[in-house]
């Protein structure tokens, strides 16, 4: 575990975390991404605790989140991504200092490892957040008065084909299989058919 103890590796580790706990923020739900940022920040922990450091550089790091979050706010301000990787890589820089036997974080590895995690970011996220602003595609709503293919026999449940996608539906009267039904309306996720006459 002494590789740890090499400022750029502790530096990375601390980045990889920090991008983890991002996307974890913009993807959850599988828990890998949670599970990766906290092993990565932990062994980051371990290695800066470690190392010497300036605790200033970690003010640094720390301002370099708000810049982010002005990018972040609007895709077309992309611009304050500079200031982020700017203050980043000071902090990284600074934040372990040079002593005998151990060298601080190269700067054009700092200045490369934060140019390519805040833009990484930016991308995901502001694509996340389009998305999340986006209207659903599928409108139940507008799936009243469509006609589809029973797939099953219907009566007090089935399944039906209707735009493009099976669905569980059920009727008041029995529905054969292969017969064109008409959606009249619905209840949640349950389609309520007719045949069609």
């Amino acid at each position: 575990m002494t590789f740890l103890f090499d400022a750029n590796v502790a530096y990375f580790l601390l980045t990889l975390g920090f991008v983890l706990g991002v996307l974890a923020l913009f993807t959850p739900g599988t828990g890998l991404l949670e599970i990766g940022a906290l092993l990565t920040i932990v062994l980051a922990g371990y290695a800066f605790y470690n190392l010497t450091i300036n605790w200033w550089a970690l003010l640094f790091l720390a301002a370099g989140i708000v810049p982010f979050v002005f990018a972040m706010r609007k895709r077309k301000q992309w611009y304050w991504l500079i200031g982020t990787v700017v203050l980043f890589s000071v902090g990284a820089v600074f934040l372990v200092p040079v002593r005998a036997g151990v060298d601080a974080v190269n700067p054009i590895f700092a200045v490369f490892l934060n140019l390519v995690s805040a833009f990484l970011l930016w991308f995901i996220g502001s694509k996340s957040i389009d998305a999340l602003k986006e209207r659903p595609v599928q409108d139940l709503k507008r799936m009243i008065g469509t006609v589809g293919e029973a797939r099953t026999v219907i009566h007090n449940s089935g399944t039906v084909y209707v735009g493009g996608e099976e669905w569980s539906a059920r009727s008041d009267e029995m529905i054969a299989a292969g017969s064109s039904v008409k959606v009249i309306n619905r209840e949640g996720l349950v389609l309520i058919v007719e045949p069609v006459k």
